[in-house]
């Protein structure tokens, strides 16, 4: 499959999710944010950084970079797209997912290796994976705390739609453990850590993160 990744002012982790893309076994392609252009890709991935400098709101202005009217219509016909940490924050500020991503509740900016439980597997970036699977990647983040109201929160849960919860510690004051989230078709998923940092054993903690990019080959196939 060909696999779109935005590069917008300030990211810093698009190469980073081409090589999980090519690593995954899919053809990566570079978009520009400033195209109205995905270049007949198959899915599309928001990658992580500060875009724009996260000035305003993280995502604020990404929202309106060109190639997001691309994006937002695409997975408004069910292109899979994937939002990794900024990328989460940009599909919220477009409001392909509900909520939004707020200061961590200490304050200060985190880097670990987090341990998640993948919750959905019914999208097509968590497909290759079992029902309840325990993975550890890497989590970077200032601003990743998940908030909603109750009533937004109560359908997540209540539909399913929660895709990744933060097992042992929560480490920025998410509302519920919410690590990742998906919308109601399903198709489009905004996460906070990154799994493109957990594809290769010789860096980062392990491979758990593969699955988000070999789940597009399992849905397929499927």
């Amino acid at each position: 499959m060909k696999v779109g990744v935005v590069t917008f002012p300030g990211s810093l982790d698009d190469v980073d999710a081409q090589r999980a893309v090519r690593v995954g076994g899919h053809e990566a392609v570079a978009l520009w944010h400033g195209e109205h252009d995905l270049r007949g890709v198959d899915a599309v991935i928001l990658p992580g950084g500060f875009s724009y400098g996260d000035y305003l709101r993280c995502g604020a202005i990404s929202r309106f970079s060109p190639v997001m009217a691309e994006v937002i219509e695409a997975a408004g016909k069910g292109m899979p797209v994937l939002g990794i940490c900024n990328g989460f924050q940009i599909l919220c500020e477009s409001h392909l997912l509900p909520g939004a991503l707020i200061r961590n509740d200490h304050r200060k900016f985190v880097c670990r290796d987090q341990r998640l439980r993948i919750e959905n597997v019914d999208t097509p970036w968590t497909s290759a994976y079992a029902a309840g699977a325990e993975i550890t990647v890497p989590l970077k983040n200032g601003e990743g705390g998940f908030v909603a109201d109750e009533a937004t929160l109560d359908r997540l849960e209540g539909e399913g739609r929660v895709v990744a919860r933060y097992l042992d510690h929560n480490p920025n004051g998410s509302l519920r453990d919410i690590a990742g989230i998906t919308n109601e078709r399903g198709n489009v998923v905004g996460l906070m850590p990154h799994p493109e940092h957990a594809v290769e054993s010789l860096t980062g903690p392990g491979t758990e993160g593969l699955g988000f990019f070999t789940s597009l080959v399992e849905r397929v196939l499927a």
